[in-house]
């Protein structure tokens, strides 16, 4: 079905995006993937492009511009062109809103330059070894001392968190306030005490890059407080539809990607005298596959309208990406079983597309947990 929700000027965009992705990134992705993350020079270029501070203002260096919708351009476009980039959503459509939203006038003019040039590049904390996502749970710390905040604790799965310039960290400000002691504060990846690692044996996004970080007596100022102390846990949940809204779009464009990439192997591999593709319980895997795709574009579409005229609700995110973030595990799936052997074997982008789909329905809040966001909507 055609899409309705992009119109000419996204269409044109796409057409720069893809150029990028596919001439200049795709020849190099597979050292980043030994590396476990893109270079230095890949933030700086997509800066060059205009394609990490769309939203951000033109006195700043972005693009100034009031839609989520190339954003979403940017994510289908890495699964069109066999990328994994999360770590440039992490930056764009993650952390960047943080910044738009809380940041007053004198940290917009620090960060926001070397956001959109690409010369920083961002990394949200919020898990920790003990609690994962759980914010009431939260151990890290943060002490008054003057001009000061003393921060200790740890985090960890931080995507973009082993090389990421500019922080964003979840802490505890007040311990005894609950929800209400959950402060913010950006913290820069070069402060005494701050350490890191790349967290490098994860089952898939070889490229993309997770960390663990540990904080201590790591002295942040107080300038780098984000928004208003006790005010964290109401930033994180009013950018969450969005976040959720990413994955949701990514795991869509993932499954497309993988039923037009096993259409053209069926087409081509042979078995038993014939083609894969002549075989009825291919061409009705295929079929489901495509039903199911329309169904999940109908409702990602449908969510993008709504967050772009600003009515995008928890509930309405939450279902998104349950849908759709299942929807990519199923038909990976089913698109891996039609390559046979071969779909086993990590050089073919069915394979890799198995291994990068199964996180999709942890990160960003749990198949789980997005299911007791649903029925509370339910009255239940």
């Amino acid at each position: 079905m055609k899409r309705r929700v992009y119109g000419q000027d996204h269409e044109d965009f796409r057409k720069t995006v893809r150029r990028f992705y596919v001439d200049e990134l795709r020849p190099q992705f597979t050292e980043w993937e030994e590396a476990g993350c893109p270079p230095p020079s890949f933030w700086q270029r997509a800066g060059e492009l205009g394609l990490l501070g769309i939203q951000v203002p033109e006195r700043f260096g972005g693009g100034g511009v009031d839609s989520y919708l190339f954003n979403a351009i940017l994510t289908e476009e890495t699964q069109f062109a066999g990328l994994a980039l999360g770590g440039l959503r992490v930056h764009t459509d993650i952390c960047m809103p943080y910044f738009l939203r809380y940041a007053n006038a004198g940290q917009q003019e620090r960060w926001l330059p070397r956001l959109a040039s690409g010369s920083a590049v961002t990394a949200l904390a919020m898990s920790e070894p003990g609690a994962g996502s759980d914010v009431k749970s939260m151990a890290t710390r943060a002490v008054r001392d003057g001009d000061h905040y003393v921060v200790n604790g740890a985090k960890t799965f931080i995507s973009n968190g082993s090389t990421a310039d500019l922080v964003i960290t979840a802490v505890k400000t007040d311990p005894e306030a609950g929800r209400a002691g959950v402060s913010l504060f950006v913290i820069d990846g070069d402060a005494p005490g701050f350490g890191r690692r790349p967290i490098p044996k994860k089952m898939g996004l070889k490229g993309q890059d997770l960390g663990e970080l540990s904080f201590s007596d790591v002295r942040v100022p107080v300038e780098n407080l984000l928004g208003e102390e006790g005010h964290g846990f109401e930033y994180l949940m009013a950018n969450l539809p969005q976040e959720r809204l990413s994955i949701a779009i990514n795991s869509q464009a993932a499954a497309v990607q993988a039923l037009h990439g096993t259409i053209e192997y069926v087409r081509e591999r042979k078995a038993f005298g014939t083609t894969v593709a002549s075989f009825q319980n291919t061409k009705f895997e295929l079929a489901s596959c495509s039903t199911e795709i329309e169904a999940g574009q109908a409702l990602v579409d449908r969510a993008l309208e709504a967050h772009e005229a600003g009515e995008l609700t928890a509930v309405d995110a939450a279902v998104v990406k349950l849908f759709c973030t299942e929807l990519q595990g199923r038909v990976v799936d089913r698109c891996l079983q039609l390559h046979g052997g071969y779909g086993y074997m990590l050089e073919y982008p069915i394979a890799k597309a198995y291994v990068d789909a199964r996180v999709s329905r942890i990160y960003g809040g749990s198949s789980e947990v997005m299911k007791v966001v649903i029925s509370k909507s339910l009255g239940l």
